[in-house]
């Protein structure tokens, strides 16, 4: 199993109430099930901004421009699909009104396979899922894009 450094971005989704949006995803590699922020791969000429939107638009439905040009680098590693990632991240933050119905609009194959599905969490909830949470940070990670000031 190799290690990868791909580069990727992540997008914190708050909605009107405070919740998180997580998605929840199924290795068939490993069999481990976790939630995780929607976000991915950074492609070429893209900025990682860039590919927070369209990722969040392609996982999500929601819209891309509604991610803020904000960000915080989180360090990640973690497995998927019998690869080795070590790497940092941006995740970024994006804030609704309400809560907006999710709807993904664009997956991969590799996405319609492992996607089990979504919710919007309370921190409170986040912190005790019953399965992994990727990242393990992310309750600090929303609280620091949430209010930077600290």
């Amino acid at each position: 199993m190799g290690i990868s450094d791909r580069p990727a971005a992540r997008v914190v989704c708050v909605d009107g109430w405070g919740r998180v949006l997580l998605l929840h995803w199924h290795d068939v590699v490993s069999g481990r099930t976790f939630w995780e922020p929607p976000g991915g791969g950074i492609d070429p000429g893209e900025t990682p901004l860039e590919a927070a939107r369209r990722e969040l638009a392609e996982e999500t439905g929601l819209p891309g421009d509604a991610v803020i040009d904000m960000w915080v680098p989180v360090e990640r590693d973690y497995h998927w699909l019998g690869v080795h990632y070590v790497k940092v991240e941006p995740f970024y933050l994006a804030r609704f009104a309400g809560t907006p119905r999710v709807a993904p609009a664009t997956l991969t194959h590799e996405e319609r396979d492992t996607l089990l599905g979504h919710a919007w969490h309370t921190l409170d909830e986040i912190a005790a899922l019953p399965d992994a949470l990727e990242p393990p940070t992310l309750v600090e990670v929303t609280r620091l894009l949430c209010d930077p000031q600290g």
